[in-house]
């Protein structure tokens, strides 16, 4: 077995874009595309209010967003 030498800068490097490769990997490999459980503006818009992360503004867009989406009609 050959031995090769690299520096920890590199090996670092390394093992980080490996761990994003595999983090990407999971991602493509799940159920990415998949539809939403509901097709209720409301409720999706109630479920971001309940986590207490997204202000008036944001939620106000999102539901402007959904209402003129095809997926909600």
């Amino acid at each position: 077995m050959n031995k090769i030498t690299i520096s920890e800068k590199d090996y670092r490097e390394l093992v980080e874009t490996k761990l994003r490769y595999k983090y990407v990997c999971d991602l493509i490999e799940g159920d990415l595309f998949s539809a939403p459980p509901t097709k209720n503006v409301n409720e999706v818009i109630r479920s971001f209010k309940d986590t207490k992360k997204y202000n008036q503004s944001f939620l106000k867009s999102i539901e402007k967003g959904l209402k003129r989406s095809s997926f909600f009609k």
